[in-house]
């Protein structure tokens, strides 16, 4: 989610409030104990606000959903596909998937059968792709064009009308050729066999048995048409053109033609209007008239344009009212059968700004009222709900959620269980919970509601229990932390925050942390932490929102010793070292108010976030070191890993190649070498990488980049086949601390059958460095069976969300003829984490057993993470092809 959504307890008001100047006013060299805090003052620090709800879909067989909306796409009419994808797209919310969100967004705009559609999903991708603008330009600059969502001609998406059919004139004869209407005071002389050709009622009336028929002269003054309206009219009626009409004569011509049904000047209209809707007020103002006069044309092109300045466009009131005061019949002009996605897409963006808005109310109403399915209705239901709850509308939200369990979404439960809780009745949620999970297969978010509704080592049970089943949960952790703090069991309260943050680099988790520190008066550590948040989040509020974290950090650093750029430098080579990533980016955050290079300081810092697995952080940090390039051969460069980072790899290669040519640099080089090592399938580049990179170490930079370079250059020589230069490439990286290079010197001894050298190795990685699960897990591949099971246990303890130990152990267990609880091995990772390889194995495992509908379900759900995986789809045809 891109904001922090309230938790109800955070509304309430708070019997301690913080005041951070207290905590800080203390002199260095006098600090006070712990021990000497009040009770009060460290219960308002560590305070753990309540789990929030989250307002997404979460079923309680995600795998099952996922199979079902696979199976359902394989046999679905095309104008249902962007539905279905829109679901797999909630789906992957509630598993918090962000790339296979935007994955299932893509799909949904590719597969859309409707302009409406199509406008939806794009401008919806758009929204999602906020601040990769640069990408496009620079795509641009390389000759590939790169606009996907641009504006849609909408006009040309519709068909166009043809003439109606009319019977031909019987009275010819009879009749003359020519009509005059009179408006007013004015006539203006038509040609009556073009003018019946119209519409049914125009040739009724000049070619039937009314009065008008028999007449050469017709007043039309009461028609609400102007005499220059029925001019254009007449001159439509003879060239098919409305080309030289002004707008406000376009409006009037509209009305009249759908007072007389003339269809092709109906439609003339229409799409004449809506090329002039250009500026957001034009839409505003021509969005009524449209609706009225049943405008489809226009009123997309109205819709286009408020779509296209998302986010933007919501903060106008204007637009809001038009859009979130709709009904059924006006939503079919504006947005065809496509009106669920488009208040879908409403909703989320209106919750992003402010989960408790009116707006996110007013559109969560529309989208209850689009709701077709019952999948469809238990999503607005359930959301509507979370956000009339964070508005304490508690009768509201009741009635919201109760109609999301009855369409069958369990998870809403919590939003009841909350409900009861907060009217006094704490043993009716806590039974209402007990009854889910006798009635399902438990999951993590249920033992941590119940615990909600218990205390002391009740409540500690149940939190245990749903760090069992779902370990990528945070309030577990905080709790339990919070409550060893209370007891003043430092190590332990630290001990159980940094679990998680070993894995998730949750703000939550840091910011109190930071509270433990602050409370400790240990102010290096805690500055270390606000910077690191600061870094993820420049905006981050802490105290529930109260104090901005920027804020705190100015407080913080008046108690800590300030660093002259060179202690900077020798803070960053040491955590760097010990691979203490978050201590490394606490290090650079100050360094960046120093007047040193910044362009490189924030490319280093978005090496460090794509290693803490903060994508959309690192791509903002390089896009800062791109807009703070000291040159344009380093700016080349940065502009060169930005294309490499976001998949475009060759015109990354070509940004490397074009600042080589205008000044030889490490980065370049370096850049040049990875792109060319991941983008050429040809074995003899392995030497162009390796001149590559030995030409990135002739060029000056620091030791911890030269430290990446031999080690990247000791992997080609390993692929290669070249073990002795390998070695001594790992060797002289380990001289200047590169303290990974010690993985690669264990692969060359392995390779020379040395295993107990390649263990030993790999021990020394995992004594220095901070995080080391991905080492233990390493080193399991050096030793015997036990060892191997204890190191990838230790591994699953660091790093619960790491896939290999779970497979490995289910192999193992499947090899023992242990086929139940090699299945229950992976199922207990799949239930919190959507893994292709695991769905892969356990679909597997359910063939090798003969269960043939479990494995075409995971076969299913596998594809939906990775619709183009090979294995995967042989598996699902041969297993299918055994469907009874």
């Amino acid at each position: 989610m891109r904001t922090l959504f309230p938790s109800d307890s955070c509304k309430e008001p708070q019997l301690n409030a913080i005041n951070p100047q207290s905590w800080l006013q203390v002199e260095r060299g006098k600090l006070t104990k712990l021990a000497s805090r009040s009770p009060s003052s460290m219960e308002s620090l560590i305070r753990v606000p309540e789990p929030r709800i989250l307002p997404v879909y979460k079923p309680v067989d995600y795998v099952e959903v996922l199979a079902q909306i696979h199976e359902e796409l394989e046999t679905c009419p095309p104008t249902e596909r962007s539905n279905l994808y829109l679901l797999q797209y909630q789906v992957f919310k509630g598993l918090g998937e962000a790339k296979l969100m935007r994955r299932s967004l893509r799909s949904a705009w590719l597969k859309s059968s409707t302009v409406y559609e199509k406008l939806v999903f794009g401008a919806w991708l758009k929204y999602e792709k906020q601040g990769e603008e640069i990408i496009s330009d620079l795509l641009t600059s390389c000759g590939k064009c790169a606009k996907e969502f641009g504006a849609i001609d909408i006009a040309s998406e519709f068909p166009a009308y043809g003439t109606p059919s009319c019977p031909d004139m019987l009275k010819d004869n009879l009749l003359q050729r020519m009509v005059s209407f009179q408006i007013g005071d004015e006539k203006i002389t038509c040609d009556r066999h073009e003018i019946a050709r119209l519409s049914a009622p125009f040739h009724a009336m000049l070619n039937g048995c009314f009065t008008e028929s028999f007449s050469d002269e017709i007043d039309l003054s009461e028609n609400n048409i102007s005499p220059s309206g029925l001019r254009a009219v007449s001159d439509f009626s003879k060239t098919g053109s409305l080309s030289e009409v002004p707008c406000s004569l376009l409006l009037e011509i509209l009305v009249f033609a759908n007072r007389f049904c003339c269809e092709s000047l109906k439609d003339a209209c229409d799409k004449k209007l809506a090329s002039l809707v250009v500026s957001r007020q034009d839409a505003v103002e021509l969005m009524e008239f449209a609706l009225e006069q049943n405008s489809p044309v226009l009123a997309a092109s109205c819709l286009q344009v408020f779509l296209h300045e998302l986010p933007d466009s919501l903060n106008d009131k204007q637009v809001v009212q038009l859009l979130s005061t709709l009904n059924a019949q006006q939503r079919s002009i504006m947005v065809g059968s496509a009106s669920f996605s488009l208040y879908s897409l409403l909703t989320e963006v209106a919750m992003d700004s402010d989960p408790s808005s009116d707006r996110a109310v007013r559109f969560l109403k529309q989208l209850v009222d689009c709701a077709g399915t019952s999948r469809q209705k238990m999503i607005a239901f359930h959301q509507l709900g979370c956000v009339r709850l964070f508005r304490k509308e508690y009768d509201k939200a009741e009635k919201m959620f109760k109609a999301a369990v009855s369409e069958g979404h369990v998870y809403s439960v919590v939003g009841l269980a909350r409900l009861s809780h907060i009217k006094g009745h704490k043993d009716w949620s806590y039974e209402k919970i007990s009854s889910i999970i006798s009635s399902y297969s438990p999951l993590g978010w249920m033992y941590q509601e119940r615990s909600l509704y218990c205390d002391g080592d009740k409540k500690l049970e149940e939190l245990e229990r749903a760090t069992e089943l779902d370990p990528t949960l945070t309030y577990p952790y905080m709790y339990r932390a919070a409550s060893l703090m209370r007891k003043q069991d430092v190590q332990s309260a630290l001990a159980e925050i940094n679990r998680v943050l070993g894995f998730k680099l949750a703000l939550e988790c840091l910011e109190l942390r930071f509270c433990f520190y602050l409370a400790l008066e240990d102010y290096q550590s805690a500055i270390c932490d606000v910077q690191a948040i600061l870094t993820l989040s420049p905006d981050y509020r802490m105290f529930d929102g109260r104090v901005a974290a920027s804020q705190l950090r100015t407080l913080v650093r008046e108690h800590v010793e300030n660093w002259t750029t060179a202690d900077c430098w020798l803070q960053l080579y040491d955590r760097w070292s010990l691979v203490d990533d978050i201590g490394s980016l606490s290090v650079i955050y100050q360094m960046l108010e120093s007047d040193a290079a910044k362009g490189v300081l924030y490319f280093r810092q978005s090496l460090l976030l794509l290693r803490l697995n903060c994508p959309e952080a690192a791509m903002r940090s390089l896009q800062l070191a791109r807009q703070h390039a000291s040159s344009e051969p380093e700016r080349l460069v940065y502009e060169g890993w930005i294309l490499y980072d976001t998949g475009h790899c060759e015109e990354g290669l070509r940004k490397a190649e074009e600042s080589i040519s205008l000044q030889r640099s490490f980065e370049a080089f370096f850049l040049k070498a990875y792109a060319l090592a991941d983008s050429s399938q040809d074995p003899s580049c392995s030497s162009t990488v390796v001149s590559l990179l030995e030409e990135a170490l002739k060029c000056p930079s620091d030791r911890l980049r030269k430290g990446q370079a031999l080690n990247n250059l000791g992997s080609v020589y390993v692929d290669c086949g070249k073990l002795d230069a390998a070695a001594d490439c790992y060797i002289n990286a380990l001289k200047i601390r590169h303290t990974r290079a010690h993985q690669g010197l264990a692969r060359v001894h392995f390779l020379r059958n040395d295993k107990n050298a390649a263990y030993a190795e790999m021990t020394k990685l995992i004594e220095k460095a901070r995080n080391n699960a991905s080492a233990y897990e390493k080193r399991s591949e050096y030793c015997e069976r036990e060892l191997t099971k204890a190191d990838l246990e230790m591994v699953t303890r660091l790093d619960p969300l790491r896939v290999y130990p779970y497979r490995y152990r289910a192999a193992v267990l499947m090899d023992n003829h242990k086929e139940k609880e090699a299945i229950a091995e992976l199922s207990r990772a799949i239930a919190f984490k959507a893994d292709l390889h695991l769905l892969h194995l356990r679909a597997a495992f359910h063939e090798h057993i003969g269960d043939v509908m479990g494995a075409l379900r995971d076969c299913r759900a596998a594809l939906s993470v990775d619709p183009n995986h090979q294995e995967m789809l042989e598996l699902h045809s041969r297993v299918n092809s055994q469907e009874p």
